[in-house]
């Protein structure tokens, strides 16, 4: 991580992904896979990483709410989507935010791109690349 994120971290509080992301890593991942295979894989492997514990599921609308714990004992929200966009194309995105007024030193930067890697790891004979 950069010394630009710590940077703008003293001020933000939360990160997300999108299609418009400015930094490539910030970009929604892509899939070669139903909605319902994706959504079992996807919360599956949630389930199995460890300090990330998963609050609520609702798979007809396609997110899981996780919660991380800091050392310092902050709490992040994190929610991942899982949307469809074609019979076997599905898009994931990821939304971190920290609790609190102050900001998070990059900490929701650094979860984003901890679960993609986690998910990229695990189903990377899936994802599309542009």
């Amino acid at each position: 991580m950069s010394f630009k994120r710590t940077l703008v971290g003293i001020f933000r509080s939360q990160e997300g992904t999108s299609d418009r992301a400015k930094m490539p890593e910030l970009k929604t991942r892509y899939y070669q896979l139903s909605r319902d295979r994706m959504w079992e894989e996807v919360s599956s492997t949630l389930k199995k990483i460890p300090g990330y514990k998963v609050l609520h599921e609702v798979p007809s609308v396609g997110e899981i709410t996780l919660e991380k714990r800091t050392s310092l004992g902050r709490v992040m929200d994190i929610t991942v989507s899982i949307v469809s966009t074609g019979p076997m194309r599905t898009a994931v995105d990821i939304y971190s935010a920290t609790r609190g007024s102050f900001g998070d030193l990059g900490a929701n930067y650094r979860n984003i791109l901890h679960l993609y890697s986690m998910l990229d790891k695990k189903l990377s004979s899936y994802k599309v690349t542009s």
